[in-house]
């Protein structure tokens, strides 16, 4: 599919640089604008993220003082920042958020991170916000160690889905449900993680493929007609939605690209990606993606925005080698 003109990509930009934002925010933002080549955007965002760490090392927190993951969502990008400016502030500043994630965080006993502080709950979300920054920064094992613990917890294995929240002290769900965007943040992060797993990882790197690739077939017989899917996969009474298909495409386009995704999957991504270009209004708003800031209802996000950006970025790199 060719590329959808330059405009809506600026427009969507422009709407999310327009956007209030919490740490995970800053965060998958900053990213997208890494793997388009936006490199200052990179830099200011990531510096804003300092400009907000806390002294626990967590970075962009606002309001929201109980988030134990997302804000290590700005981590990789922060990294680039430090290693692109030489600043050792941001460099110290991302030490700093390691620290937290490797030895401060809240955590089962068997090591695996909370999502939030003041709870005893692993949540989908922290695939995407953790393990990325972990390896990125070289804590491959602990990367790997956080996936196979979410994994463990919020795996079904007979759906092949990722349920939303597990409660430690409780031993069971306190969201069993297969949130759409929320196993759209586990797959993203597990294919980040598989771009950054060294090649002497290979076992490992063969496995989170393998839990991507179940994930993806997990989803896929959901897709509506449209390209889009309902908030709930497996619920068709919940609101249709956007931002599972923007993320499954960019899985999608980072996998064939990288070559540990068959080129057969290209149909179904081009698909998903044509129905997020079609909802994205006049001034560059990805309508009907979960809304902030509750993400119960259809609206706009700005993670909605940071994954079109995404989506777009990972089509290019696919489209160049196709």
């Amino acid at each position: 599919m060719a590329s959808q003109a330059p405009d809506l990509r600026q427009k969507a930009k422009n709407a999310l640089l327009a956007m209030q934002r919490y740490s995970w925010e800053q965060g998958v933002a900053a990213q997208s604008f890494l793997e388009s080549g936006d490199s200052e955007l990179v830099i200011l965002l990531a510096k804003e993220a300092v400009v907000r760490q806390l002294a626990d090392g967590r970075l962009g927190v606002m309001g929201n003082l109980t988030a134990v993951t997302d804000p290590a969502a700005a981590g990789e990008a922060l990294l680039f920042a430090a290693r692109t400016t030489g600043d050792a502030a941001l460099s110290n500043a991302a030490a700093k958020m390691i620290d937290w994630l490797l030895y401060r965080a809240p955590r089962t006993t068997a090591g695996i991170l909370y999502h939030l502080h003041d709870r005893a709950q692993v949540w989908v979300d922290s695939f995407y916000m953790a393990p990325p920054f972990l390896s990125a920064a070289g804590h491959h094992d602990e990367a790997v160690k956080q996936i196979e613990g979410f994994r463990r917890l919020l795996f079904d294995p007979g759906k092949k889905l990722m349920s939303h929240i597990w409660d430690e002290e409780r031993h069971a769900f306190a969201r069993k449900a297969f949130w759409g965007v929320g196993n759209g943040w586990a797959l993203a992060g597990m294919a980040r993680v598989v771009r950054t797993l060294p090649s002497m990882m290979k076992q490992e790197k063969e496995r989170l493929i393998r839990y991507v690739k179940e994930g993806v077939e997990g989803c896929l017989p959901y897709m509506r007609e449209d390209g889009l899917f309902h908030d709930v996969l497996d619920d068709p009474t919940t609101f249709v939605e956007t931002n599972l298909s923007q993320m499954l495409s960019y899985v999608l386009y980072r996998g064939m690209a990288g070559g540990w995704l068959d080129a057969g999957y290209a149909e179904c991504a081009d698909r998903m990606r044509h129905a997020a270009q079609g909802k994205v209004d006049r001034y560059g708003l990805v309508q009907g993606v979960c809304a902030s800031p509750h993400f119960d209802r259809p609206g706009t996000a700005a993670e909605g925005q940071a994954f079109f950006l995404l989506m777009e970025a990972a089509a290019d790199d696919w489209g160049a080698l196709s």
